[in-house]
């Protein structure tokens, strides 16, 4: 609607500057035939004369002279220099503007301008064109604030609400836990599902921080990796590779590091995938200015470049099963809890992908 709104305000006022145009056309001609009359007849009415001559008030106009080559203005504001210079490049714009209109008793040629009038209507269509655009965009962008908003309050509630499911079955795992290391049960085994019960406890921490802003402390991130690693590699197949190159001094950043740590986890989970269960994931660490770049790498079967935003975006997967959910996660991680940037550095069908994460410094 704002569209043809705007194209009929242009149309009417293309038409209306045409017509003002063409009789702006027609006061020139009768003001020539009067200046041509009070030179040349002398029986003319002169009161009559002089009150068309000095009806024009808004016009720009220059009298050309062919004899002498006079240029006599009038309703032309003229600089307090090199007045002729300037006369002479005003009368070649009114040229290109209009055709000049011939005084040939008189051997003279009127050029004429726009009026102010004229001018401000030729401009009008595009300011309201323009303020259209605007209430457009600004109608765009409360309703685009408005639906994520909406977005937001969703994965809020979501978070929460799976936070306080999963607390109490992680409760009664903690009270069997405590049961079985009373009993004669083997200590590595129970080491290990303690380590898993201490796995769902972050998970359920991780879904309770949504909606809120997260708690970031200086860490080693070269330690939260590590420690996230250490982790998944019992977790995932014995054929996938983890390789690191990482600075020998510590890289000091502010993390939440349960919220990043579910970020390498998706991350690692999706190379995983994309490897099939065999390959090589790298992570590598540098500075560059006043940013830290984190570069994940696996040896999967990659994308083309026309995915590599579409990927992020909430219900998009490859697999059979799951919500597509996992590089929202991390996007919204990384870009709303960290103030960081995730995305496809490179991507080759058959070679693999790399993500990069920028992350300011401490």
């Amino acid at each position: 609607m704002a569209i043809i709104v705007a194209l009929l305000s242009l149309w009417l006022s293309n038409k209306l500057v045409k017509e003002l145009a063409g009789e702006e056309r027609r006061k020139m001609e009768i003001w020539a035939m009067a200046t041509e009359s009070m030179a040349m007849d002398e029986e003319i009415d002169m009161s009559l004369v002089l009150r068309i001559l000095e009806s024009n008030t808004t016009i720009p106009i220059i009298l050309y002279d062919k004899n002498s080559g006079n240029l006599t203005p009038r309703n032309v504001r003229l600089p307090e220099k090199e007045v002729e210079s300037y006369l002479q490049t005003k009368k070649e714009e009114f040229g290109q503007k209009h055709d000049p209109i011939a005084l040939y008793e008189m051997n003279q040629l009127l050029y004429y301008d726009d009026s102010n009038t004229l001018k401000m209507l030729q401009l009008y269509p595009y300011l309201q064109l323009l303020v259209i655009t605007l209430f457009v965009g600004l109608a765009f962008f409360a309703l685009n604030r408005s639906q994520r908003a909406e977005r937001n309050k969703v994965w809020v509630g979501l978070s929460k609400e799976t936070a306080h499911q999963l607390g109490t079955p992680i409760s009664s795992l903690m009270a069997w836990m405590e049961y079985m290391k009373l009993k004669e049960v083997d200590q590595h085994l129970l080491a290990e599902i303690d380590k898993d019960i201490f796995r769902l406890q972050m998970i359920a921490e991780r879904f309770s921080k949504f909606g809120s802003a997260p708690a970031l402390i200086p860490v080693d991130l070269r330690e939260v990796i590590l420690h996230t690693l250490e982790y998944l590699e019992k977790r995932v197949s014995r054929e996938v590779v983890f390789r690191t190159r990482f600075p020998e001094y510590p890289v000091k950043i502010h993390l939440n590091e349960p919220l990043f740590g579910w970020v390498i986890e998706n991350l690692v989970k999706n190379g995983v995938d994309a490897m099939q269960g065999e390959g090589i994931i790298t992570f590598q660490i540098f500075e560059k200015g006043r940013m830290i770049h984190l570069d994940i790498s696996d040896t999967g079967k990659g994308m083309p470049k026309s995915k590599y935003t579409t990927i992020f975006s909430p219900g998009y997967t490859t697999k059979e099963r799951g919500w597509g959910l996992g590089l929202t996660l991390v996007k919204r991680i990384i870009e709303e809890n960290h103030k960081g940037e995730i995305f496809v550095k490179r991507s080759e069908p058959g070679k693999g992908t790399t993500f990069r994460i920028l992350l300011k410094k401490n």
